[in-house]
């Protein structure tokens, strides 16, 4: 058992158990190899003798300073289009658009200033639905994409533009240069924002990727900057090991997983509990790769099956009792604090990655989906075959002793309390730790786990049929069929991975969570 307390905005509570001593064994290894002091000075030799994909991805250390003075050119935006518009949508994928979502699911809009939504989805119901959401004429469009050529964000634009062909109304997030920052000089839009080419998609919350989004719905981003600030200071380089928090819980996170208990499950206060959708992205991303990985396990219960397989992460006031297995317990005062939270968990997923023997910032497999819904878009010869649907039995057949059981949805998201209920009746039957993903979100999140970490996961796909669909002007095909290639592209991926993976009807799963 151990406490750390480092400042009001990062302070935990460490109840290690069996895992103490391999805990207490990583930690001096990371004090012999000089960690610290290593990861602030972009020594990318403490995560791998070759610098591709690391040495150019350690910008989030230092983007606190950067966007807090960049805050002010964002509210000057905010400020002004507070006045033209009563909406502003979001249109991103994984780390231009997870901490957005947390942002507008745990804080009110300014007073004044346009309520924030985000779309991340192909599902063409859901698109049209969001769409009527936003009136044309009073909907600010926040179009966020680090490369500029996410596919699902430039439909998405592809479509938006063609409802409401205003420059005045888009906002653009990219790094320099990028073809999408290209486009948005060529058609007027309203506003550039740069992010920082030095900081991967999954840090970026601390940019202008979380930063802008934050402004425009009339936030004090200084607020989050300022608890980030703090947290940066104490887990700065000369905090020791054996007193950085960031070090002891990347360490015990790694260890945790090394030792069997490779389910990091995230019980979290309900004020933010969409902060675990972010946190899903940094961890399964960051660790999952070269057959070992950490499952972060969102949304489960403290009685949840199977907890040997387990360390609990209890944050805010998600938990006051007991817990059966090894835990820390992370206090969140307020909503703001999870500026600190933010750059805690980045620093400590980096130091898991050293602990773990992999790289933290690249994401070698999540090509292989995008390379195989491509190829069925375009009715190429790599196109995988349509896939067959099974059943729930025989998927659960495939499950084993130490297993966990994933759900990949991609189907409206408006049937995620449903798609919540079959997982955990799922789970119970099993008596496995479950996840929920929905397509495509979870490709630019989970998904690198489920194709390169360990092979101690049965993935359940779900696919839903659109009797509605929804064009994309001036392409060659639909939303539906991008989610439909997107959804055949990820099952083919996962096999070709060498993991387990079955497609079952929609309605044999949602029939399981009302009978499970």
């Amino acid at each position: 058992m151990g406490t750390g307390t480092v400042s009001h905005v990062i302070t935990a509570r460490f109840d290690a158990l069996d895992l103490s001593g391999p805990w207490e064994a990583a930690l001096d290894r990371l004090d012999k190899a000089d960690a610290v002091t290593r990861l602030w000075d972009r020594d990318h030799t403490i995560v791998q003798p070759d610098p591709e994909e690391c040495a150019d991805r350690f910008g989030w250390l230092d983007v606190i300073a950067d966007s807090t003075r960049r805050w002010p050119e964002w509210a000057r935006l905010a400020d002004e289009l507070s006045d033209e518009v009563d909406h502003v949508l979001v249109v991103g994928m994984g780390g231009s658009s997870l901490f957005p979502e947390v942002l507008a699911e745990t804080f009110d809009a300014g007073d004044g200033f346009p309520n924030l939504s985000v779309i991340d989805t192909t599902d063409p119901a859901a698109v049209e639905r969001i769409a009527a959401d936003h009136p044309v004429g009073s909907t600010a469009y926040v179009v966020s994409s680090k490369s500029g050529s996410t596919i699902e964000t430039r439909s998405h634009l592809t479509y938006l533009w063609d409802r409401d062909p205003d420059p005045s109304h888009f906002v653009v997030v990219t790094d320099p240069g990028s073809a999408l920052e290209q486009l948005a000089r060529d058609r007027g839009f309203r506003h550039v924002a740069h992010g920082v080419p030095e900081i991967g998609g999954r840090y970026s919350a601390l940019s202008a990727f979380g930063l802008v989004p934050a402004a425009l719905m009339g936030l004090d981003g200084t607020d989050l900057l300022d608890a980030a600030d703090e947290a940066s200071a104490v887990l700065g380089p000369d905090t020791p090991v054996t007193e950085h928090l960031g070090c002891q819980l990347g360490a015990l996170m790694a260890v945790a997983a090394q030792q069997g208990r490779d389910r990091l499950t995230f019980l979290i206060d309900e004020r933010f509990a969409t902060f675990g959708l972010w946190i899903e992205q940094l961890i399964a991303e960051s660790t999952g790769k070269h057959g070992v990985g950490i499952l972060p396990v969102v949304g489960e219960r403290a009685d949840a099956p199977d907890p040997g397989s387990r360390l609990y992460v209890v944050l805010g006031d998600g938990h006051d009792g007991p817990l059966p297995g090894p835990s820390v317990r992370l206090t969140v005062e307020e909503p703001a604090d999870l500026g600190a939270q933010v750059f805690l968990w980045e620093f400590a997923t980096a130091v898991a990655g050293v602990v773990l023997g992999i790289n933290p910032f690249d994401q070698p497999d999540v090509e292989a989906a995008k390379k195989l819904a491509r190829s069925v878009l375009d009715g190429g010869g790599d196109a995988p075959p349509t896939p067959e649907e099974s059943s729930i039995d025989a998927a659960l057949d495939l499950v084993g002793e130490g297993d966990a059981l994933v759900v990949a949805a991609f189907v409206d998201p408006a049937l995620e309390p449903d798609l919540q209920a079959a997982r955990h009746a799922l789970g119970r039957r099993a008596g496995v730790p479950t996840t929920l993903g929905l397509g495509p979100r979870f490709l630019h999140s989970t998904g690198q786990l489920h194709k390169g970490g360990p092979d101690r996961i049965v993935m359940v796909q779900v696919l839903g049929t659109d009797p509605t669909d929804v064009g994309i002007p001036g392409g060659t095909y639909t939303f539906s069929q991008l989610k439909h290639a997107q959804a055949d592209g990820d099952l083919a991926a996962v096999a070709q991975a060498g993991k387990r993976v079955v497609r079952v009807p929609l309605d044999e799963l949602l029939a399981a969570g009302r009978t499970g």
